[in-house]
Order: C-alpha cells, then sequence, then structure tokens
C-alpha cells in the first residue's frame, strides 16, 4: 500500500434530508486521494435513518455495478466507470441491499463501487488506487505486490476516514461486510484496520472463508488462473499446492480477534465449499476465546437455516450463490446483539 500518507479529501456533491419517503438522509461524498487533479477519486453513497437521537452504525460495503444499482433511488448518481461489466440499471441490485430494513432497523449504510477503487479485470494496474505506488520505471512488479483484493480493501479504510468525520455516524460501531469476491475484500478490510468495528463475509469461498486445504470447489489455481489481479504474484506459487501454504484463512479470520466477525453460506454454493467456510470460523475460535470472547458455540456445522450467534457468527442458508433478505436479517440481528443502535426518535 502506499508509503507516503495519503491525505484523502472529502466533498459532498448531494445531500437530501427527505430521501426514501422522508426515512433517510441521502449523501453522495466524493473522497479524492491526494492533491492532484488526477488523482484517484470514490464517490461513497451514504444512507442514515432520520429517526435517530444520536450518531448511528454503519454497514458498509462495496458493490458491483455502481451506487445507483443498489436501490431504484432516481437521484443516486450514475456510477463514472463501468469497468468490463455493463452497465446496469437503476436499483437492478436492490434485492441484494435490503437498504429500507436496514434504515428501518436504525442502521447507516455506505457503499462504493469497487470499479472507483480498481476495476475488476486485469489491466496490468495501471488504473485504480495502485497508482499511488507505482512501481518504478523500468522494475519489474514486486512479487508480494499488493493486488486488487488489497487494493478495494485499502479503499475501504478511505471510506472509513471519511465516515470517521461525520457527526452523524458512530464511526466506533462500522460493520464492513461483503458478498464473493467483495466478501474476500471485506475480511482483508477487517483483519488489516482495526478500526472496522465488525466484519461480514458472505459466499467469500476460496481467498475468503473457506479453507484452502479441502480443495473443494474453487481452488487457488482456478482463481490464480481466473482472475489473476486479485492476488499478487506469490500466491501463484501454491496453484495446485495448497499444503504447502504456510498459512490457511482460519488465521485471516483469527486476525480480525476480538472483534465480532459473521460468516454466511449458502446450500447450493458448493463451489465457495459451505463447510471449509464453516470449519475456519471454527478454527479461529481459540484465538477469540485466548482474547476473552465466547468465539463460536458451534463444534459441528449446523443445518440449514439455524444461525449460530456469539463473537464468531455463523449461518449456512437454503438457496444459491447470493445476498438474500434472510442473511441481511441474520446479519442484522448479530449488529443488535454487538451493538444495540438507538432508534428513539429525536
Amino acid at each position: 500500500v502506499p508509503t507516503v500518507p495519503i491525505e484523502p479529501k472529502f466533498t459532498v456533491l448531494e445531500s437530501d434530508p427527505r430521501a426514501l419517503d422522508g426515512q433517510a438522509t441521502r449523501k453522495t461524498v466524493r473522497i479524492a486521494l491526494g492533491a492532484r487533479e488526477d488523482a484517484p477519486k470514490l464517490d461513497l453513497l451514504l444512507y442514515l435513518p432520520n429517526r435517530r437521537s444520536g450518531p448511528v452504525p454503519v454497514f458498509m460495503g462495496l458493490n458491483f455495478s455502481g451506487n445507483h444499482a443498489i436501490h431504484p433511488d432516481p437521484a443516486i448518481p450514475l456510477a463514472r466507470f463501468a469497468g468490463f461489466r455493463r452497465e446496469q440499471q437503476r436499483g437492478s441490485q436492490a434485492r441484494r441491499w435490503d437498504v429500507d430494513h436496514i434504515i428501518a432497523r436504525g442502521y447507516g449504510l455506505a457503499t462504493i463501487h469497487c470499479a472507483d477503487i480498481d476495476p475488476d479485470f486485469d489491466d496490468g494496474f495501471e488504473n485504480g488506487v495502485h497508482a499511488l505506488a507505482p512501481v518504478p520505471t523500468g522494475d519489474e512488479r514486486a512479487a508480494d505486490a499488493w493486488a486488487t483484493i488489497a487494493g478495494w480493501a485499502w479503499g475501504l479504510s478511505r471510506g472509513l476516514d471519511y465516515l470517521e468525520t461525520d457527526p452523524a455516524v458512530d464511526a466506533t460501531k462500522v460493520a464492513v461486510l461483503g458478498h464473493s469476491r467483495l466478501g474476500k475484500t471485506a475480511l482483508w478490510a477487517g483483519a488489516e484496520d482495526p478500526r472496522f468495528a465488525m466484519v461480514i463475509s458472505n459466499n467469500s469461498g476460496c481467498g475468503g472463508a473457506a479453507l484452502f486445504r479441502r480443495r473443494y470447489g474453487e481452488k487457488i489455481s482456478h482463481i490464480n488462473n481466473a482472475m489473476p489481479h486479485w492476488f499478487c504474484p506469490n500466491f501463484k506459487q501454491y496453484n495446485e499446492r495448497e499444503n504447502d501454504c504456510p498459512i490457511d484463512q482460519h488465521m485471516l479470520i483469527a486476525l480480525i480477534a476480538p472483534r465480532p466477525v459473521y460468516v454466511a453460506s449458502a446450500v447450493e454454493d458448493r463451489w465457495a465449499d459451505p463447510k471449509g467456510e464453516f470449519l475456519s470460523a471454527r478454527h479461529a475460535d481459540p484465538v477469540y476465546r485466548l482474547l476473552g470472547t465466547d468465539g463460536i458455540s458451534a463444534t459441528t456445522m449446523p443445518e440449514p437455516d439455524a444461525p449460530i450467534t456469539g463473537t464468531i457468527g455463523y449461518h449456512v442458508r437454503s438457496g444459491k450463490h447470493d445476498v438474500t433478505e434472510y442473511d441481511w436479517a441474520r446479519y442484522l440481528d448479530f449488529a443488535d446483539l454487538h451493538f444495540k443502535p438507538d432508534t428513539t426518535s429525536p
């Protein structure tokens, strides 16, 4: 990541205190990563419940298709960059975000289009935030250099930089979450930045919560060959050699301890290896207990739709690779357990 401190500049592009039929305040904040005109810029979309008496906890995560895709709200500015994905229609991903229920439960929601941070394709790291830590001219990129997952995680921390300045946000209660590749990102962001008070991984699979050594579903070779920009070049030496890798993903979850972490799987998402995701949560338990928490209560994988709560939460729901209303209900319950938001009218 950049070795020279980056001083983000925040500009509120638009704000509406009567969004979502008066239930929320909506803001779009541009985060400029440096003073230069061509510095990378991230657009953070923030919804905050109007029914509050003080700063509120916030769920924060990246989105795949642009801020305008997470809700049909016509006032959300269109994404500036679509990457290799076709431009998504407004509200096309709304079923994955459950904004209205989040607001009704007393939480805020913050999101950034992942392509604002780094485009999700192999472009030689010429675009996005990697330009802030460039490779010297004529030199090869280091084998342990940060790649797209690390870049996205670093960008989430820059979003948290803004949330710390917003008086309506309780920045000590920000939960970072993500689905699929962005679930891998959320785990890395939580391990790297202890300011995130809670971490939620939804169907993150290989490189996320699943154990490499199970070699079930997606393997290291699959992920490196299909998406070579996600991880550093050093990772490729473990293609088909998972047992030689000096770490496994329960250690990543353990790095988040003692902060609450929730891992979620889906029965039909076998590519992401639900059992391997549970086992990571289970094998992180000793570190959580060492640090004085209750860890995870189960020693065996629970039945579908039977969530486990504790400092480590877990569920495997019926269905496929997705984020559903059921998932959000569990995450909101988990946050209630650890954050206890104030929903009293001012």
